[in-house]
């Protein structure tokens, strides 16, 4: 297992300037840090691959596509061509970034709504976008890791029930599922067996709280979760995943309207020591 530590919290475009924050991510045990990818070139994000592995994180990739005139699922060739020349361009952002994962809610348009339930046709649709799009990351060595979010902000896939059997129809081995626990409690009627019942699809993890802050101070059930992500077998990134008021127009699409923590250090400090002593639990346990 390997905690990393989403820059959501900061910045939707790390740099060099972040460096000495990265250090103190690093050295407060982090393994890596999920890098936003929402801007630049490819070449941008291998200098900063190159400064991760200088400070020693490893790293995964995310983004969102919160523009309409590049919407997966929409009716319009021509849209849905935009969406899938975005993820490929973000695929190769992640793939010179040195990260082996690009998750994110990579399915449709964020906070994009029709007034009604995802159709056939839509799905059809999807199912066509995410096929080129998983050719693509295959060449690149990048797996997707789509993520079901809840009903306020988007649609089309909102369980991770709706999310893993939409990736079977799919069929493509580079498109693959994320479980986040904020989603998950809004949306699960048994968020635990919602993990366990479709952990086959799931390469991806984001550890949140219930109200975005810091992961163990609120009503997410973490005893649970740890133990039944540990029993299932999985034994890669849990990723912590917050957010703040730092970044206007990334406040405004999550939501968020006051501060959740004392201090971002309180909550990738805290946060770490929540995950790593919340799977040592889990650990004594089942015994192991």
């Amino acid at each position: 297992m390997k905690i990393g530590f989403c820059m959501f919290l900061w910045t939707t475009n790390v740099t060099k300037k972040h460096e000495a924050l990265l250090r103190d991510i690093k050295a407060t045990g982090y393994d890596g840090v999920e890098i936003p990818i929402f801007v630049g070139k490819p070449d941008d994000y291998r200098r900063l691959g190159h400064l991760l592995d200088v400070i020693g994180l490893e790293r995964t990739a995310v983004t969102a596509m919160g523009d309409p005139a590049m919407n997966l699922i929409s009716p319009a060739a021509a849209t849905r061509k935009a969406g899938i020349d975005y993820m490929k361009w973000a695929i190769d952002c992640a793939d010179a970034l040195g990260a082996r994962t690009l998750s994110g809610p990579l399915h449709s348009t964020l906070g994009e709504f029709s007034g009604a339930g995802p159709t056939a046709a839509e799905k059809k649709r999807s199912v066509s976008s995410q096929r080129a799009i998983g050719d693509h990351a295959a060449e690149r060595s990048v797996t997707i890791g789509l993520e079901a979010l809840n009903r306020f902000e988007c649609y089309l896939l909102n369980t991770m029930a709706d999310l893993s059997a939409h990736i079977d129809e799919i069929g493509h081995p580079n498109i693959r599922a994320m479980y986040d626990t904020f989603h998950a409690n809004i949306e699960e009627a048994e968020p635990i067996k919602a993990y366990t019942k479709h952990v086959k699809n799931i390469v991806h993890i984001h550890i949140s709280e219930n109200d975005r802050g810091v992961p163990g101070r609120g009503n997410i059930p973490w005893a649970e979760t740890f133990a039944a992500i540990r029993k299932s077998g999985y034994d890669d990134w849990l990723t912590i995943e917050a957010f703040g008021r730092g970044l206007k127009d990334l406040a405004a699409a999550t939501k968020v309207w006051r501060d959740f923590a004392e201090s971002p250090e309180a909550v990738y400090r805290d946060g770490y020591k929540h995950i790593r002593n919340g799977w040592k639990k889990a650990a004594a346990a089942a015994g192991a």
